[in-house]
């Protein structure tokens, strides 16, 4: 099984990472920007592993200071880069576990405080509906605003959380806003947007 794990820094990783560091430095006091170099190197422990390891270095440098970290991975350097396999594939696994803490702060997929195991399982399958609905909106409603990156809790309080009257006729559903809702505007888009899109059964 291939695995890419974060490892916790030391003197000695430090010490080999030191002249990439210098580079990120230098990078970063020319430009003002943060700067990142990545080192590609073999690693044994002093004494727990059996034997060296592929790691992964990445040098960076920001205006407030150095941030080195360093991944562990099984996968060659012929498979796939150092550059490619830190931010692609080990920042990804980073964004999966924001989105598992998402939907756990915002849609309330913690709540699992039933007496049975069942009624906590359709807690979860509510929790996984909602964040799938949201994440739609997200990506199909809310492309091209300035909500289309906001977490799930910044969309339920200035789209979903709102008091509006609605008044059903046989040719229509009404929603009547407070006239002081600020987001009047932009939760007609949105809509408007959801209503093209092509329903499928």
């Amino acid at each position: 099984m291939e695995h890419v794990l974060g490892i916790a820094q030391n003197a000695r990783l430090k010490r080999s990472l030191a002249p990439a560091m210098e580079r990120a430095r230098q990078a970063c006091e020319r430009t003002g920007q943060a700067a990142r170099v990545f080192q590609d190197f073999r690693y044994r422990t002093l004494d727990s592993w059996s034997r060296e390891r592929r790691l992964i270095g990445k040098a960076e440098h920001l205006p407030r200071g150095a941030s080195p970290r360093f991944v562990v991975t099984s996968l060659g350097a012929g498979r796939m880069a150092a550059r490619t396999l830190y931010e692609q594939v080990y920042c990804a696994r980073g964004d999966m576990e924001n989105r598992i803490k998402e939907q756990q702060l915002a849609l309330f997929a913690d709540r699992t405080s039933a007496h049975t195991m069942r009624a906590n399982q359709l807690r979860l399958y509510f929790a996984s509906f909602a964040y799938a609905l949201l994440e739609l909106l997200r990506r199909r409603g809310l492309r091209g605003t300035r909500l289309a990156r906001a977490q799930c809790g910044t969309i339920r309080l200035k789209l979903l959380k709102i008091g509006v009257r609605i008044r059903v006729s046989v040719r229509a559903v009404r929603l009547s806003f407070d006239e002081g809702f600020p987001e009047a505007g932009l939760f007609g888009q949105v809509l408007a947007r959801l209503q093209s899109l092509p329903l499928r059964c």
